[in-house]
């Protein structure tokens, strides 16, 4: 999340009058800024990190672990101690969605040598640790992504009830509107999707079935309307807030292209990546104190901010509305932007015929008036250089910025060492794409197909994903004239295969190299100093046995652990003892004072020795 300007922002009714002025002077910025910055060339590669973190509150004497309200404190203290004093701090702060979140990220970017990679893992030690130093006693910093306990009673300290019948942000029955950053963007930003949408969001995440749950699951909810009885599923844990999904924590990466067709090409390739690292990263499996048959967050993201309307969701006819919008504002991306990517752009886009004929005279190319369309905030997003839209890990202080490409599905992990070792894998496989111009592409509602399997429950073991058997082949892009459409497409699907993760990362003869095996090619040929050889080769390490189950998922580490805790009684319900006693664990993990080899073995390199 970037810096956040005072103001008052406007509800819903009032956005709605000035919402055509706002299409029609956005598109004229855009393409004013993109006639400035189209041709920009030779930018050097620059990345960095974005870390989220959560503020949990450890009372020993009653046992529970809550999170604390206190992250506008918190965030104001590390940014007079940091940038505000020094401009050249080793670290930036920023605000998230919950009022129990901050964000790190490095002061200044990382740059194109190797070396670099031997940096990170220090920078988010750094982080951690400055952050913790202004932490009050019990306080504690977590990398975990969800919250066990988000909604549950009392679960926020000082503890807020909800109010779901008066006048409030999210009328939740479960997330007081006290749990939202106080900035008046994000409550605003909540209402707003409540009075877009005509109703509550509805979350509805399919329950854990134990030896014990009910079956079926049916809860009961003593305040409701209404909404909830219509919007709960049975067999399912409903949520109704926007706190639900942006309440989550993740680890995003920026890196910046050379140019406009650089970070297009960057941006399609990992589009394929995406659910692959997401089920890589899976550390997700409890909500609102159950225990869910998935393993990420990313349906729960999609559905708290889906403010589509019955009509736009094809629930009821158009009448009011003028589209069928398919997919939710945060979702998968919904096209390809580069000539290689035009073919496999198989997926039926909501188009705006009046904005999207402005955009051709102005832009005489089909590709570019698809480029706006991203701009919501998908798995992947592309950024302009300054005079555009900033990418969050990127705002850093007089830097000279250029096109970039976001990386976003990926869930947080608990140490320093597993978020460094997934942030060096994506940026290193950037570096092989750009090196060996590997092609992934495959159409993209394959993607879409894999990003459904990698939220399942050990997607990572048991999931087939689509992938590209021949990643060398190189690409082929649309002849001009010919047709970007779904009927433009070649269905030959001898270009790829149904792969487990296992063989995508590691290889299997006769099926597919395997990613680890080209990286560990590519710095075989690379000038790498041991030190920083040692820890790349680590960070990989933890990659190839995860994905050959060698190695736990997050996710799946805290559902043995949950399973195996004496107070667990099969019922998928998770108390405020489990609860408690899993941060506990969680902490003294992350601080490094309990190993724990089932998570990420015992890698050897500086930081242990």
């Amino acid at each position: 999340m970037g810096l956040l300007s005072q103001g008052s922002p406007l509800n819903w009714e009032e956005t709605k009058k000035y919402a055509d002025h706002v299409r029609k002077h956005g598109i004229i910025q855009f393409l004013n800024i993109y006639n400035k910055v189209k041709d920009r060339q030779k930018d050097v590669l620059k990345w960095g990190d974005e870390v989220e973190y959560m503020l949990v509150a450890m009372d020993e004497k009653d046992e529970k672990a809550r999170l604390v309200l206190n992250g506008a404190e918190v965030l104001e203290t590390l940014q007079d101690k940091g940038e505000k004093t020094n401009p050249n701090h080793p670290t930036l702060w920023r605000p998230e969605y919950g009022s129990y979140m901050i964000e790190g990220t490095p002061g200044q970017p990382y740059g194109g040598t190797m070396s670099e990679f031997n940096t990170v893992e220090d920078n988010m030690d750094k982080r951690r640790k400055e952050a913790s130093s202004v932490l009050k006693e019990r306080q504690t910093l977590c990398t975990i992504t969800s919250f066990p306990r988000l909604g549950c009673p009392g679960f926020t300290m000082p503890e807020f009830k909800p109010t779901p019948v008066e006048r409030g942000a999210s009328k939740s029955l479960f997330f007081p509107d006290e749990a939202i950053n106080r900035h008046p963007r994000f409550s605003t930003l909540t209402r707003n999707i409540r009075h877009r949408r005509g109703e509550k969001v509805v979350i509805n995440v399919p329950i854990f079935k134990d030896k014990n749950t009910p079956s079926p699951f049916v809860e009961k909810f003593p305040e409701d309307d209404g909404e909830a009885e219509r919007g709960a599923l049975a067999d399912h844990i409903y949520m109704d807030a926007m706190g639900f999904g942006m309440g989550n924590c993740c680890l995003q990466v920026t890196f910046q292209a050379c140019s406009i067709n650089e970070a297009r090409y960057l941006y399609d390739q990992l589009a394929t990546i995406c659910p692959i690292v997401m089920a890589l990263s899976a550390a997700s499996p409890f909500y609102r104190g159950h225990v869910s048959d998935i393993d990420c967050r990313w349906g729960v993201i999609s559905a708290s901010v889906d403010d589509r309307t019955k009509e736009e969701r094809g629930v009821e006819p158009l009448k009011n509305n003028k589209f069928r919008i398919f997919k939710s504002r945060y979702d998968s991306i919904d096209s390809y932007l580069s000539p290689c990517g035009e073919k496999y752009n198989d997926i039926e886009l909501t188009i705006d015929e009046e904005i999207n004929q402005q955009l051709l005279d102005a832009a005489s190319s089909r590709r570019k008036s698809t480029w706006t369309t991203q701009t919501n905030p998908t798995t992947l997003r592309t950024c302009s250089p300054p005079t555009g839209r900033q990418c969050d890990s990127s705002r850093l202080p007089n830097s000279d910025i250029g096109w970039r490409v976001e990386f976003r599905p990926m869930e947080v992990q608990l140490t320093d060492f597993e978020n460094s070792a997934y942030v060096v894998f994506v940026v290193l496989l950037t570096r092989v794409i750009l090196s060996y111009k590997l092609d992934f592409l495959i159409p993209l509602s394959k993607v879409d197909d894999n990003m459904k399997m990698a939220q399942k429950r050990n997607a990572v073991l048991e999931g087939m994903f689509y992938f590209r058997k021949d990643i060398f082949k190189g690409c082929s892009p649309v002849l001009e004239g010919s047709p970007a459409t779904p009927n433009g497409l070649d269905n030959d699907t001898a270009e790829y295969a149904l792969m487990s993760i296992d063989t995508i990362i590691n290889g299997k003869e006769g099926v597919f190299q395997g990613l680890i095996p080209i990286l560990n090619c590519y710095l075989e040929n690379m000038e790498v100093d041991v030190d920083t050889r040692c820890t790349i080769l680590n960070y990989l390490k933890l990659i190839k046995k995860r994905a050959s189950g060698q190695l736990m998922t997050m996710a799946r580490w805290m559902r043995e652990y949950v399973a195996q805790h004496p107070e667990y009684k099969q019922d998928s319900v998770i108390t405020d003892k489990i609860n408690y006693d899993l941060l506990v664990r969680c902490d003294r993990i992350a601080k490094g004072e309990l190993r724990c080899p089932e998570l990420f073995g015992d890698p050897v390199n500086r930081r242990n020795k």
